[in-house]
C-alpha cells in the first residue's frame, strides 16, 4: 500500500534529500492564468459576479452574499450540546496559547536623547478563509480567528463556500457549523464566498445593493491581509493578488512525516498515516524509521485499517501517490537529517527519549512529541494552530500565530544633541553610498555644517 525509499547506507545530504523525498504534485503557475479571469471578474463586476461564480463552482447561487446575523444564530442555536462543548474547549485552549503570543512595545535608548522604540501595530482589516469541499472545518474557524482577535485585529470577516445541501434557513449559505463557530467567536461579518473568488473578494471588496442590512447596500471593505487553508484555487489567488493583500502562506496539500524506532507501536503510527491521508488524494503521509520490523507492522496495520476507513478511497490514492512513502533509514540520527530536510508540516517523533529528539528537529511546522501526541490532537483541542506552512515551507516559514496579524514599527526619536553626536557617521556613509543629498538632510539641521 506504501512504497518504500531505502536510503539505507546512503550520503544524506541536502541536495541528495531534497530530490529524493516524495512531495506531491501541486502546480500552482498552471492554475494562475486559469484563476486570473475569475479575480478579475470580481474586482470589475463586484457582487454579480461573486454571485456567478458561486453559481458555476459551488452549484448555489447565493441568495445572499453575506450570511444575516438571525441565521447565524440559528446555526448556533441548532448546534449539538456535545459539539459546542468540544468548540468551545477548543477556543478555551486556543485563546490560552495564543494568548501568550502577544507581543509587547520595546524602547532601546541608543544614546542620552535618541531612542529607537518597535511598536506592535495588528493590522487594519483581515480576511479570513475556511475550506468547504471534501471536508467542513469548523477548526480552522477557530484557528483563523483567535490569534486574529488576541493581535487586536479591528475588522474581521470570514468567507466559507456556500453548501449545495443546505436547506431550510441555511439554503444558499455555508456549513451551519462553520456559522456556528463565527458565532462562537463573535465574527459578524461571514460570507457565502469560496474558493479564488473570496480570495478576490477579500483583495477588492464589493457594494451590494440588492442585500441591506439596517436600511444601507451591503459592503464589503477590502482587506490588509488574507489567510486560511484552501485548495489550489484559492492558493493561486493568494499568489496572483499577494502584493494588493499580505497572506499568510501558499499552503498545499496536507503532510505528515513520522519518525519512529522499534519503539512505536505499528498501529498507531499506520492511524496517524491514515488521519492525514483522508484529507486529500494529494495528502502525503510519510514514515521514516530505522526498523524493518516496524515498517512491516505499519504495513500490516494499514492493511487492516484502511477498508474499514468512511473515506478509504481517498486515503489509498494518498498512500499509493508518489508523495507518501516508507523511508528506510540506518539510524535516528539519519532520519532526523531525513526529516528535517523534509520539513513536514506535521512532524511526529515516536522514538526512546522523544523529547530529547524532537529537541534536535530545526524543521517542522509543529513537532507532536511521543506516543501520546497525534497530530489530530493538534488539528483540535491541543492549543497549537493547525494553520502550517507545507510543501518544505517550514525551512523558513511558521505556522499561523498572534504574530501573523501583527507588524514591527520602528519610532526614532532623536533630539538635537542626539543628532549632532552621530552627524559626522550619518555624512561619511552617504558619501560612502554617492547619496550626498541623505548627508545634506543632517547638516541642514546645522547650518548646512557638519557638527563637530
Amino acid at each position: 500500500m506504501m512504497s518504500t525509499l531505502d536510503l539505507r547506507g546512503r550520503t544524506l545530504d541536502v541536495r541528495f534529500l531534497r530530490g529524493a523525498l516524495p512531495r506531491a504534485e501541486f502546480d500552482v503557475t498552471a492554475a494562475l492564468e486559469q484563476v486570473r479571469p475569475l479575480c478579475e471578474d470580481v474586482a470589475h463586476r463586484g457582487a454579480e459576479a461573486l454571485r456567478d461564480l458561486g453559481e458555476r463552482f459551488d452549484g448555489v447561487r447565493p441568495t445572499h452574499l453575506r450570511v444575516p446575523a438571525d441565521v447565524l444564530r440559528a446555526a448556533l442555536d441548532g448546534l449539538d450540546d456535545d459539539l459546542r462543548a468540544a468548540l468551545e474547549e477548543a477556543i478555551r485552549r486556543a485563546r490560552l496559547v495564543h494568548g501568550d503570543q502577544r507581543r509587547v512595545d520595546t524602547t532601546t535608548q541608543v544614546v542620552p536623547g535618541g531612542t529607537v522604540t518597535e511598536r506592535w501595530v495588528p493590522v487594519d482589516r483581515v480576511g479570513l478563509y475556511v475550506p468547504g469541499g471534501l471536508a467542513v472545518y469548523p477548526s480552522s474557524v477557530i484557528m483563523n480567528v483567535v490569534p486574529a482577535q488576541i493581535a487586536g485585529v479591528g475588522s474581521l470577516a470570514v468567507a466559507s463556500p456556500p453548501q449545495r445541501e443546505n436547506a431550510g434557513v441555511f439554503a444558499g449559505y455555508p456549513n451551519p457549523t462553520i456559522l456556528a463557530t463565527c458565532e462562537l467567536l463573535g465574527v459578524e461579518e461571514v460570507y457565502a464566498v469560496g474558493g479564488a473568488q473570496a480570495v478576490a473578494m477579500f483583495a477588492y471588496g464589493f457594494v451590494d445593493a440588492t442585500q441591506l442590512i439596517d436600511g444601507e447596500p451591503v459592503v464589503c471593505d477590502p482587506v490588509s491581509l488574507v489567510t486560511g487553508p484552501g485548495n489550489i484555487w484559492v492558493v493561486a489567488a493568494k499568489r496572483l493578488l499577494k502584493g494588493l493583500i499580505g497572506i499568510d502562506a501558499e499552503a498545499g496539500p496536507t503532510e505528515i512525516a513520522v519518525l519512529a524506532d522499534d519503539s512505536a507501536d505499528p498501529d498507531h503510527v499506520a492511524a496517524d498515516l491514515i488521519s492525514q491521508a483522508e484529507h486529500d488524494p494529494l495528502a502525503a503521509s510519510v514514515l521514516v524509521t530505522d526498523s524493518e520490523e516496524l515498517a512491516d507492522g505499519t504495513r500490516a496495520a494499514l492493511r487492516r485499517r484502511v477498508p474499514a476507513t468512511k473515506h478509504s478511497e481517498r486515503v489509498v490514492e494518498a498512500l499509493e501517490g508518489t508523495q507518501s512513502r516508507i523511508v528506510l533509514v540506518d539510524d535516528v540520527d539519519a532520519g532526523l537529517d531525513v526529516v528535517n530536510a523534509y520539513a513536514a508540516e506535521h512532524l511526529e517523533i515516536q522514538t526512546r527519549d522523544a523529547a530529547a529528539v524532537a529537541a534536535r528537529v530545526r524543521n517542522a511546522g509543529a513537532i507532536f512529541v511521543g506516543p501520546h501526541a497525534p497530530v489530530s490532537l493538534g488539528d483540535y483541542a491541543a492549543g497549537s494552530n493547525h494553520v502550517l506552512p507545507t510543501a518544505g515551507c517550514a525551512s523558513h516559514s511558521s505556522g499561523l500565530s498572534v504574530q501573523s496579524f501583527l507588524r514591527g514599527i520602528h519610532v526614532i526619536d532623536y533630539d538635537e544633541a542626539a543628532l549632532r553626536q552621530v552627524a559626522r557617521h550619518v555624512v561619511t556613509l552617504a558619501q560612502a553610498e554617492d547619496l550626498p543629498a541623505h548627508g545634506e538632510a543632517v547638516t541642514a539641521r546645522f547650518a548646512d555644517e557638519v557638527p563637530r
